[in-house]
């Protein structure tokens, strides 16, 4: 554990490496809220962005779509708000925005991080986000678990996202391991449905 860890993030470290004891053979984590403490910055992003638009939206929905790719979120947006965003103009104006003024400030979710930390090289490795590749490379790199990540499934790269079973399968099909043999870290229900349709166990490590 680093210096900046509490004994609140202590105990749930332990609790959550008695919580994955089994016969696993990768452990998936989100990334946004799961492995990053971000969710905020993100739900910001895109009430600004609306909001430069002229659509005042509740940020509330940006964690109900937890793990959503962002052009299905802002499809969601134009549904509710009766709004006409362009899906991929609106990723890109988001993407900036974050960039810009959150990504560095970025901070670990210590107990995650330090479970897959010490769990990199007993069990394969991967990230299967909603985030872009770009982003969530950089993510990765800033707290610090870049180079244990053997495998990343992000927005668009596959048919389907979040909550659809396409990125958890297309994970471990990449690693070589049985679905069933593979265990997801989420924050959010659709990560936790798309989980489950791909015949995955979970763990909402925010529930934890």
């Amino acid at each position: 554990m680093n210096n900046n860890t509490t004994a609140t993030d202590n105990q749930k470290f332990h609790k959550l490496q008695e919580m994955t004891q089994g016969d696993y053979e990768a452990f998936l984590y989100d990334c946004d809220g799961t492995l990053a403490d971000n969710m905020p910055a993100h739900t910001e992003t895109y009430v600004r962005v609306a909001a430069d638009g002229g659509v005042n939206i509740d940020g509330t929905m940006i964690d109900e779509l937890a793990g959503w790719p962002i052009v299905e979120v802002v499809k969601e947006i134009n549904r509710r708000y009766d709004a006409s965003f362009d899906p991929e103009e609106f990723n890109r104006l988001k993407y900036e925005l974050f960039n810009a003024e959150y990504i560095e400030k970025i901070q670990p979710i210590d107990y995650v991080v330090e479970h897959l930390i010490a769990n990199a090289g007993k069990v394969r490795i991967g990230v299967v986000s909603g985030g872009s590749r770009e982003a969530i490379t950089r993510t990765l790199q800033i707290i610090g678990v870049s180079d244990l990540v053997e495998v990343m499934v992000c927005a668009g790269e596959t048919p389907n996202g979040k909550p659809f079973p396409d990125p958890f399968l297309a994970a471990a099909e990449k690693l070589g391991v049985d679905p069933k043999k593979c265990l997801v870290f989420e924050d959010g229900n659709p990560g936790v449905a798309a989980a489950e349709a791909a015949g995955m166990k979970w763990i909402r490590v925010d529930k934890i």
